[in-house]
């Protein structure tokens, strides 16, 4: 990825900025626990693969302290009320999915929807950190692609069993990646990370994801289409 030119009007230590940052910080630390807790609850659903998703969620363990270390860096309180309600309807949708049993639509969220949201935010974030969390945050990126890998490989693995699924909740969870996005547009704004190229980021990565798993084309655009009312 290229590196930018850093954006000369940002302040780091400007009230606007630690303001707008309280938000995204505990949203990416609130995201790190969200995933963390749902690898663990991945880990009890297929047995066969504990280890390796135990493996994930103490990795994103180690993401969350990181993040909360930047917000410490530039003296922020993340704002942990905000963040939760901002994860709460993906969180739901991932708690009654696990309930049921149905492991297709757990990774659906977490390997490909939550990941790809991570990714784009974080390659978009990157140029315009701070030098604390820049270096934080190409750490953390590099382990994220091999989190939506797993969830890649064992989708394709079973693509045929798990294709109505996944459209299923591909229906269901992508609207909610455009809400989060335009809820949280002006913080980022503020930060440096334009909302289009967040959402243009993700689209790519989204869109791989899903090919990677064995969708045609024209499938990822109908797929794509779900949450373009909300976008």
């Amino acid at each position: 990825m290229p590196q930018l030119e850093l954006s000369p009007e940002l302040d780091y230590q400007s009230d606007a900025y630690k303001d707008a940052y309280s938000r995204i910080n505990a949203i990416v630390i609130e995201g790190e626990d969200e995933a963390f807790s749902n690898y663990q609850q991945l880990a009890e659903l297929m047995p066969e693969y504990a280890e390796q998703l135990v493996g994930l969620s103490k990795m994103e363990n180690r993401h969350k302290k990181g993040f909360q270390a930047c917000g410490r860096n530039l003296q922020v309180t993340p704002d942990m009320g905000f963040a939760k309600e901002f994860f709460s309807k993906l969180h739901q949708n991932f708690q009654d999915a696990a309930a049921e049993g149905k492991i297709v639509t757990c990774l659906l969220i977490q390997s490909l929807v939550i990941e790809c949201f991570a990714i784009s935010a974080y390659n978009i974030y990157i140029p315009v950190a701070d030098d604390f969390a820049r270096k934080i945050t190409e750490g953390v990126v590099k382990d994220e692609y091999l989190h939506l890998n797993f969830g890649e490989e064992w989708l394709k693995a079973n693509f045929e069993t798990a294709r109505a699924e996944l459209e299923d909740a591909n229906r269901q969870n992508l609207p909610l990646v455009w809400q989060m996005l335009n809820q949280v547009a002006v913080d980022a704004h503020v930060l440096g990370m334009e909302r289009d190229a967040l959402v243009e980021d993700f689209m790519i990565s989204y869109g791989e994801a899903l090919s990677n798993i064995g969708f045609t084309t024209r499938d990822i655009m109908r797929m794509s289409a779900y949450g373009l009312a909300a976008a």
